[in-house]
């Protein structure tokens, strides 16, 4: 019999779901029922292999993965007396290239930062750990002693039994059949049993997600695909071994996995061509600990490859081939948060590595749910990443580009280009002419560099210096010495207008509104918890019409925000991200350039640092804000897309005479890091104002939204602080973000962004530190692949640190 109320119902009973009704009454809320439609863990999670490790290079995923074999090996079980069937084995991730080597090294040095133990080992050791992996044209190998895997259903039950324990009700055989919100905003689910109204409604479909999503309006972005293991018949060889061998992670040879299954060898298979894809309409709601049958063929050159690996599995037989479906987003990320447009509804779902990463993740959305913000940076698990852009045949082609990319090297910024472009800006096509090389968020395609002629985009991937390190820098002299210009179409753009729009914004910024029209004031966001939702420019068009701006990522974020504070008040929420583009003028020569295209009267007097007008270039209308991310003289330019588009073709012939060049988001973000300015990588949701280091654009004499959270933060020791760091550069390697910091060899902190200054020759990073290690002039160490480099926490930005350049005058150019 199913309650007529709860506070939380999750619909799903594998390892999400059960991992976050766990986490859910940990965190106080034991209101809670949980629905499956069959038995716990019928679904992908009992098909799981259960491999767990140490080795990423992500720091949030990272956190999770420490705490998941914390949970497995020691508390899980103690707590509840149901086993998990933990295998403490260890791993080894193996290198074959150069490449390889530089992705050991950047693990190990997020792994330094998250406190991991773990070595890079030579073929000698590995033998030692491995005696029966073929090791010819292996470098070395990343050994995690303390990962392992464990029983998927026993962690799954286990999990249950913890939530039950703390009065989570779970009801097994009870299909929900529909999700609706009701006019008060409560949810209501119906089941085969009943139905149940609830505050909160949480998504852990599994495979179901899409389709359950589909009941309240949410095209969820999700894919089935299929992936095989197989074991085989027991290896003698295995018969005598005292402890058990490593998992071996070969992502070169065999893309994918191989380890002992009790007596037996176990082999998991990404394979790297034609992924599968089933259920793309509709999983069939019969479908229980469902398989399909092996397609050897799909697999069969790196199936190969892995019996020349492991010579004692190729003359044995095959007992069990496993061949299921996990669901896969875009990205490959899991969907755990929000979901776009809908309040309190959740999503933790689209995990493909369920075993691995749940347990940490439903603790982050428990954690989110109850207080509001998890405690790390949840921006890359976050569904409100995708937009409506991303249909179901965008979800299928990212999806398949995922599996493919599952097994390789994950090189920074590595651009995936299947299923784009699919929202080019106005000046799109223009660019790409001149060699733009694009990259997506949140839809948009907006130029990250140009390429010389003859350059391959595919030439620039790597963890240590490549071309673009020079074509980078050109880009950063151009805007620096004369004039640059880049397509910020791809900004969030969301105007608040009408009677009640000053008094409603005011109550939710903590700095103070633009005071007149044409004004321009920079502020945040907060939780009710004082932490950061996002940072953003407020631009004050007229006295009821404010024009917001944010990084391109939290558009869907912003809308959501603004649309559920709305208390009544007569206000419009319009969203101009998409029929609006903007592109930036920058630099010396910017006056001299944009005076060629306007009547208007670009001086100091008359047109001042951050404020706005509504001005013609180039013969169309369109709004100017002086202001300038890279901290030059410099104009940003916002209107509809057909006077964007002509706008800039004007600015670009007469930018010719001056050296005008376009410029992408790296160099802008060299540039940030020159003159110090913050940006999405430490202004996250795991931070409040203080810790972030940005109450100079805080009024705590007015009211706002999360002040008393923020009055609690000043009163206490910070647990840590935003720094701005100088490091040794090697010339040889700038960092990839993620990096630990240390002092006296004893881990402090972590970089959130790092990035070479090619106007001042530095590599500069900002970090969030433990406070006592905060003090501008502190000497410091930073872990850059895999070696620490010496460091110090700056006092002001490198660049211009008076910010002078930017308020520079035509008359004081023209005395020059």
């Amino acid at each position: 019999m199913v309650p007529s109320h709860a506070r939380v119902v999750i619909i799903g009973g594998g390892i999400m779901g059960c991992g976050l009704a766990y986490h859910l009454a940990h965190e106080g809320w034991s209101d809670v029922v949980l629905l499956e439609k069959a038995e716990l863990t019928s679904g992908s999670t009992w098909h799981a292999a259960g491999q767990i490790t140490h080795s990423t290079s992500s720091f949030a995923l990272g956190t999770c993965v420490g705490y998941n074999i914390d949970l497995y090996s020691k508390v899980l079980e103690e707590e509840t007396g149901q086993s998990v069937t933990w295998h403490g084995c260890g791993s080894l991730r193996l290198a074959y290239t150069e490449d390889e080597m530089d992705w050991l090294y950047q693990t190990i040095s997020v792994g330094k930062g998250l406190g991991f133990p773990m070595e890079l080992v030579g073929p000698d050791r590995i033998r030692e750990l491995h005696p029966f992996y073929n090791l010819e044209g292996v470098k070395a190998a990343l050994h995690t002693p303390d990962d392992g895997h464990v029983d998927p259903a026993g962690a799954a039950f286990a999990l249950a039994k913890g939530a039950r324990q703390l009065g989570v009700k779970i009801i097994r055989q009870c299909r929900a059949t529909n999700v609706t919100q009701l006019e008060n905003g409560e949810w209501l689910v119906e089941t085969e049993a009943g139905d149940i109204t609830c505050e909160h409604v949480v998504n852990a479909g599994g495979t179901y997600a899409r389709q359950m999503a589909a009941w309240s309006g949410y095209d969820l972005p999700a894919t089935s695909m299929t992936h095989h293991y197989l074991i085989t018949d027991t290896v003698p060889e295995f018969q005598n071994l005292d402890k058990e061998l490593p998992v071996v992670r070969d992502d070169r040879l065999v893309s994918g996995y191989i380890r002992m299954e009790q007596k037996s060898g176990l082999i998991g298979i990404y394979e790297k061509a034609n992924p599968n894809t089933v259920w793309e309409d509709h999983c069939p709601w019969d479908a229980e600990h469902e398989l399909f049958e092996p397609d050897y063929d799909r697999i069969m050159p790196w199936l190969e490859n892995a019996m020349e690996r492991m010579p004692v599995l190729s003359e044995l037989g095959i007992k069990r081939a496993v061949h299921g479906a996990i669901s896969h987003p875009p990205d490959g990320n899991p969907l755990i948060g929000p979901a776009p447009g809908l309040r309190n509804y959740w999503c933790c779902c689209g995990t493909q590595i369920g075993i691995g990463w749940g347990p940490g993740l439903t603790r982050e959305l428990a954690r989110w749910m109850v207080h509001g913000a998890a405690d790390i940076n949840m921006r890359e698990f976050d569904p409100r990443r995708f937009g409506p852009y991303a249909d179901q045949a965008f979800q299928i082609a990212k999806a398949k580009e995922d599996y493919l990319l599952r097994h390789e090297i994950p090189f920074p910024h590595f651009n995936r280009l299947d299923a784009r472009p699919v929202k080019p800006s106005p000046l799109y096509e223009d660019l790409k002419a001149e060699g733009a090389v694009f990259e997506e968020v949140f839809g948009h395609e907006r130029p990250r560099w140009f390429a010389p002629e003859g350059m391959e985009p595919k030439d620039i991937y790597g963890f240590r210096r490549t071309a673009l390190h020079d074509i980078v820098g050109a880009e950063v002299r151009a805007v620096r010495e004369r004039a640059g210009i880049m397509d910020i179409s791809a900004f969030t753009k969301v105007e608040v207008s009408g009677p009640d729009a000053a008094t409603f914004l005011d109550a939710l910024v903590p700095n103070r509104l633009p005071s007149a029209p044409g004004r321009i004031a920079l502020s945040h966001l907060l939780t009710e918890h004082g932490r950061i939702e996002l940072e953003m420019t407020i631009v004050r068009l007229a006295e009821d019409r404010f024009y917001l701006v944010c990084a391109a990522f939290f558009e869907q974020r912003l809308v959501d925000y603004l649309t559920f504070t709305r208390q009544g008040e007569d206000v419009a929420i319009t969203n101009r991200s998409t029929e609006w583009g903007a592109f930036t003028l920058n630099g010396p020569r910017a006056r001299d350039i944009l005076a060629a295209c306007t009547d208007s009267d670009l001086t100091n007097a008359g047109f001042k640092w951050m404020t706005a007008q509504e001005i013609t270039v180039g013969g169309h209308p369109l709004w100017a804000f002086r202001m300038s991310y890279a901290g030059e003289l410099g104009w940003e330019f916002h209107g509809p897309r057909e006077a964007i588009l002509e706008a800039f073709r004007a600015i670009k012939a007469a930018g010719g005479a001056h050296g005008l060049t376009n410029y992408g988001s790296f160099a802008m973000n060299a540039m940030r890091m020159e003159k110090g300015f913050k940006g999405a990588g430490e202004l996250t949701n795991e931070v409040t104002l203080p810790e972030a280091d940005v109450m100079r654009f805080v009024r705590m004499d007015k009211a706002f939204r999360g002040k008393a959270a923020t009055e609690a933060a000043l009163a206490t020791p910070l647990r840590w602080v935003c720094a701005y760091l100088e490091i040794d550069g090697d010339g040889v390697s700038d960092g990839n973000g993620g990096e630990a910091v240390l002092s006296g060899g004893r881990q402090i902190g972590t970089v959130s962004s790092i990035a070479f200054g090619h106007g001042v020759g530095k590599l500069l990073a900002f970090a969030y530190l433990k406070a006592d290690y905060a003090a501008p002039g502190s000497e410091l160490e930073v872990v850059i692949m895999g070696e620490s480099r010496s460091a110090k926490v700056l006092t002001a930005p490198v660049y211009d640190a008076e910010s002078l350049l930017p308020r520079t005058d035509a008359q004081a150019e023209a005395a020059e």
